[in-house]
């Protein structure tokens, strides 16, 4: 994805920067912008992957992106929405960009929760995450995985790096989110300009 590219980021409330000043999809869309991609943000509060499916042709199909992450899976858990209806969503999601713009398709994961019913409730949601992207041949980015990891090299616990609604990433959380999503688009996106 080279210079004068343009990136979408789809999800809910943790890609549309709820409870923050400063998002991650806002660090992305500077940190990117210097490298020459644009970044449109068409993730709003309470999303889930059904408003992914249901506002496509307004939320993603005008931009022909060049690439597109795909940011659902907690609003999901806790609406609910079953296992079933998220994957088919993505899957859906995928193949309609697949047919109409053929772009880089990212799906992330989000962080790591301390009360283990809430972090069996979202891992539910990433091991989808994760059978989609091995299927379809997207591009997984496991952030909960990063998160975990951050956590113990920095000695941080969840509550550190979450709102009081432990949903929702604090500004730091919203720099760790950064940091590995960006980091990885930017090494993808470089991978597919290179000759085969």
């Amino acid at each position: 994805m080279n210079r004068g590219k343009r990136l979408v980021v789809r999800g809910g409330s943790i890609a549309a920067g709820h409870g923050v000043k400063r998002g991650y999809v806002q660090i992305l869309a500077e940190a990117l912008g210097a490298a020459g991609i644009e970044v449109v943000n068409s993730s709003r509060f309470g999303d889930t992957s059904f408003d992914g499916i249901w506002t496509f042709s307004r939320d993603i199909e005008p931009y022909a992106p060049d690439a597109l992450l795909i940011h659902f899976g907690v609003d999901d858990a806790y609406f609910p929405v079953y296992r079933s209806e998220f994957k088919e969503n993505l899957v859906r999601m995928v193949g309609r960009s697949r047919e109409l713009f053929s772009p880089l398709i990212y799906i992330a994961t989000s962080h790591t929760f301390d009360d283990p019913y809430d972090m069996e409730a979202v891992n539910i949601f990433y091991r989808v995450i994760r059978e989609v992207c091995v299927d379809l041949d997207c591009h997984l980015i496991p952030v909960h995985t990063y998160w975990a990891g951050f956590l113990q090299d920095h000695w941080l616990s969840n509550r550190d790096l979450v709102c009081p609604d432990t949903r929702y990433p604090n500004e730091q959380g919203h720099e760790v989110f950064a940091k590995v999503i960006g980091g990885r688009i930017l090494r993808l996106a470089g991978e597919s300009e290179r000759p085969r």
